[in-house]
């Protein structure tokens, strides 16, 4: 049986030292998978490389048996498969919903044919977006705010909007890249409820955070990188008792705090 989303001897390198090397694992549809490990473990890296803003040295990932290697950012996320940002990007002077139907305007299928006559298919194409994109701010709850400037918006919110700006396409599968860093436990809890909802809508997640209770929690599956390898990979239960996991990523104290 193909896998839902499979890496394969993938790797990359920066003036000779590799960042990725030789990594491979599966994701299987549905899950939440929290990928984990020490500053430069090449969490980053692979995350970039996967979805086409760095190029790999070399390796090959399928998505339902379609190889995206060869493509490039764009026809990644065309494909199904999109991302978050540590920082978060937006249009500081456009409102929010302005934000999230430029998010969209990458995955349409509209040409500029459409656009210059106001084609049918523009105007269809124009409605889905609206309507996707109020479902997914009653979703993430900034209803509220949705024609106020994203500038306005606290970095919490910041961060709830990059979510939704994520899922526009439809996505089949999301790689979320430090979602909860610099937001207090209440946003933290919010944002884990929120991931949980779409997952349970058939998103499937990739969550990369240095955050291990919110990690430990989250996901039903992590794999821990050093130096480029992935040298655990299972249940946050089994994970987290790993004495090469103790070793590499959390240290004496991070055993100590490590969740029941």
């Amino acid at each position: 049986m193909t896998a839902f989303f499979a890496v394969d001897a993938l790797a990359k390198a920066f003036a000779g030292v590799p960042a990725v090397d030789g990594l491979s694992f599966a994701i299987e549809r549905g899950a939440i998978v929290g990928l984990v490990g020490p500053n430069g473990s090449g969490k980053s890296t692979t995350i970039d490389c996967l979805t086409g803003f760095q190029s790999a040295d070399a390796g090959r990932w399928t998505l339902d048996g379609r190889d995206l290697a060869p493509l490039n950012r764009y026809r990644i996320a065309h494909a199904g498969v999109t991302r978050t940002f540590q920082a978060v990007q937006a249009y500081e002077r456009l409102s929010v919903i302005d934000n999230l139907r430029a998010a969209c305007q990458e995955y349409d299928a509209v040409g500029w044919l459409d656009s210059v006559f106001r084609t049918g298919r523009l105007r269809a194409a124009d409605a889905e977006i609206e309507a996707r994109a109020r479902q997914l701010l009653e979703i993430v709850g900034l209803t509220h705010l949705i024609d106020a400037p994203v500038q306005v918006l606290s970095y919490g919110q910041r961060k709830l909007l990059a979510i939704a700006g994520a899922m526009m396409s439809s996505p089949k599968l999301v790689f979320l890249d430090e979602p909860v860093a610099g937001v207090n436990p209440t946003m933290i809890n919010r944002i884990a409820a929120l991931l949980r909802t779409f997952n349970e809508r058939g998103v499937t997640l990739v969550v990369v955070d240095h955050n291990m209770e919110f990690i430990m929690r989250l996901c039903h599956r992590v794999i821990v990188l050093d130096l480029g390898r992935a040298i655990a990979d299972g249940p946050p239960a089994i994970v987290q008792s790993d004495a090469r996991v103790l070793d590499a990523y959390m240290g004496a104290a991070g055993a100590a705090a490590a969740p029941a």
